[in-house]
């Protein structure tokens, strides 16, 4: 496959490169040409490339690789934004639709222009802080979001021997009853505070229900001014359900030469 085809696209703020590879040619193995891709300025530039496979579990799959190049089990705003993808492309005839993830499968559904809401893995893992929200995240709450290092703190929590091999995400929040939480993310695979973070969202949101007196639905303000709704079940032990409803767009549609990204990657 030499010229991709590609949609660019953003949720509440997350943007990311979606590919449509239903016929199964896109070079998913080559993690070098995919983190080029991702690379600004020198590639198409984004937070997450994300690709739709064919499944025979669902209505199709949904591939997230990193801006490295690593593959991640799961994206929220990622999946937001595949949904309104697939429904676009004609991979799904219906507003609603389920598709299969490495975290399971998402339940999504298109709920009125530019919006669409998904079902999102129950939390697991939790500890000090700490949840597996689809994939990890470190909660940091603060009191002064504007004057926290996001970038340093983050890498260094990031990167901290308790969460080896793999790392985790960083959220630092702040925490405002009954139902608003503020949020600034250090995403790993980003290596860098990310524009916004679905799991992340989620992520603080559990946290906030379970430890810190907040209650659903939960209001999620980013650092761009996206609101994001996480709402859920939780009967004061365990979660029963959660989902996950923000703004989609799509920002333009294009086409890269595979072969030209060679340069990129040397």
């Amino acid at each position: 496959m030499n010229i991709v085809r590609f949609s660019k696209m953003h949720g509440a703020g997350n943007d990311f490169i979606l590919i449509d590879d239903r016929d199964e040619r896109f070079p998913v193995d080559d993690h070098r040409g995919i983190a080029a891709m991702a690379t600004r300025p020198d590639g198409i530039g984004c937070e997450g490339v994300i690709v739709l496979q064919r499944s025979a579990k669902a209505d199709f799959k949904m591939r997230f690789f990193n801006p490295d190049g690593t593959e991640a089990d799961l994206c929220g705003n990622g999946a937001r934004c595949v949904a309104a993808f697939a429904r676009a492309v004609g991979a799904v005839d219906s507003d609603s639709m389920r598709f299969e993830t490495a975290a399971g499968f998402i339940d999504a559904e298109i709920v009125g222009p530019g919006k669409v809401k998904v079902s999102m893995p129950l939390p697991r893992d939790f500890g000090d802080d700490f949840v597996v929200a689809g994939v990890p995240h470190k909660i940091v709450p603060v009191e002064n979001l504007a004057r926290t290092d996001v970038a340093g703190e983050g890498r260094r929590i990031r990167m901290d021997e308790q969460f080896a091999p793999d790392g985790t995400n960083v959220d630092f929040v702040m925490y405002r009853t009954p139902d608003r939480v503020y949020i600034r993310t250090y995403e790993r695979g980003v290596e860098a505070e990310t524009g916004a973070c679905g799991t992340g969202a989620v992520a603080s949101a559990v946290i906030g229900v379970r430890d810190y007196g907040l209650s659903f639905p939960v209001h999620v303000l980013t650092s761009q001014g996206y609101e994001l709704v996480v709402d859920g079940e939780f009967d004061g032990d365990a979660f029963k359900s959660l989902s996950l409803t923000g703004p989609v767009k799509k920002i333009f549609d294009g086409e890269i030469d595979w072969t030209s990204l060679d340069a990129v990657t040397e």
